[in-house]
């Protein structure tokens, strides 16, 4: 299960030239900054920019293929596009949006039932009201809602939240989470938000200048020093992981992640449900002994990989190994680095101040 994306598109002055193999499953963000391509790379394997040189393959299904002269329009490819603009039909209701996205494909080739994607995305109440009578955020879970309703084999959202204020951004992604965990359709991501990367993305392709740099993993790529994703003042590791209990007492949930075990705040997931947990580069603070007394409850044993610069010269980030594919990065500063002998190899305590449960 894979895409394969090859596309050399020139314009005056940019050329977006990829060669990229992606997982055919999951959430794959296209994150870089404003210029960097994202949202050209889109366009091509939509088919809405045709490739001076391109090759492009979906789960096995060729949609172009310069080589052989094959090239599959927009309207026969079995995609869903979600833009920053809801772009809904006006002066139809919310029910007849949806079906229009419905009929686009044929009753024997429909593979996600209309009332799974009206309860996956909450928006039973809405069906009778037209878009003027939707706030933004509901007019673009309407806008997913219809792309879904065509049963894409692949999703493409092009920074859906970019129009959105925070209040609507925090209300709806926890539906695009719902969509990431309950259905099996592969989704590519345009950001430039770190945010919604790490809530939602299992896979990010950096691209700068029409080129993508990076590609692979979430954490991989947010704690890879070469990139400028550690160097934000947001930089933190993501993390795996699944409830293991909750402490009804001090209204905590453990959860057990790849190398032990975090007390994070109380969440209302059950015991043994998958979850992830997002740890700021600012809230690790590292010592050469286990604490016996202090405050600080979260402690993981790591090994030092290594010690970089950062965009503020008096202080330091720091990658660590806790073991078993699991990476956390540390900002202290450069005398603390001194002081404990901060360097490769060294074992050391990570000590957690904050985590944030991603549920």
């Amino acid at each position: 299960m894979s895409i394969e994306a090859r596309f050399r598109l020139d314009y005056p002055d940019f050329t977006l030239d990829v060669n990229l193999t992606l997982p055919g499953v999951g959430v794959t963000a296209l994150f870089g900054p404003s210029g960097s391509g994202k949202t050209s790379l889109l366009r091509c394997v939509a088919g809405l920019e045709r490739a001076t040189s391109g090759y492009l393959t979906v789960n096995g299904q060729v949609w172009q293929d310069d080589a052989r002269r094959l090239f599959t329009p927009t309207h026969r490819r079995p995609l869903g596009y979600v833009f920053q603009e809801a772009s809904l039909f006006s002066h139809l209701s919310v029910h007849r949006n949806l079906d229009f996205g419905l009929k686009r494909t044929p009753v024997a080739e429909r593979r996600v039932g209309l009332e799974q994607i009206i309860a996956l995305l909450g928006i039973g109440p809405l069906l009778d009201r037209r878009p003027a009578h939707l706030s933004g955020g509901e007019r673009q879970r309407v806008a997913i809602a219809r792309a879904l309703a065509t049963s894409p084999r692949l999703l493409l959202m092009d920074e859906p939240l970019a129009a959105l204020d925070l209040k609507r951004k925090g209300e709806i992604l926890p539906y695009l989470e719902r969509l990431h965990s309950e259905l099996d359709i592969p989704v590519l991501y345009v950001s430039h938000s770190p945010d919604e990367v790490a809530r939602l993305a299992d896979h990010v392709v950096y691209l700068e200048a029409g080129r993508a740099h990076a590609a692979g993993p979430l954490n991989e790529i947010l704690t890879r020093p070469d990139l400028p994703l550690v160097h934000l003042d947001e930089a933190a590791a993501v993390l795996d992981a699944r409830v293991a209990g909750h402490d009804e007492v001090y209204h905590l949930t453990e959860v057990s992640i790849p190398c032990g075990r975090l007390a994070v705040s109380h969440s209302a997931l059950p015991v043994g449900a998958p979850t992830r947990v997002r740890i700021h580069a600012r809230d690790v603070s590292l010592a050469l002994q286990p604490s016996e007394r202090s405050s600080i409850q979260n402690v993981l044993p790591a090994t030092v990989l290594d010690v970089q610069g950062d965009h503020d010269p008096a202080q330091a980030l720091v990658r660590l190994d806790l073991g078993n594919g699991a990476i956390l990065l540390a900002r202290i500063t450069w005398r603390s680095v001194a002081h404990l002998g901060i360097a490769p190899g060294i074992r050391v305590y990570a000590q957690v101040k904050s985590v944030a449960l991603m549920d």
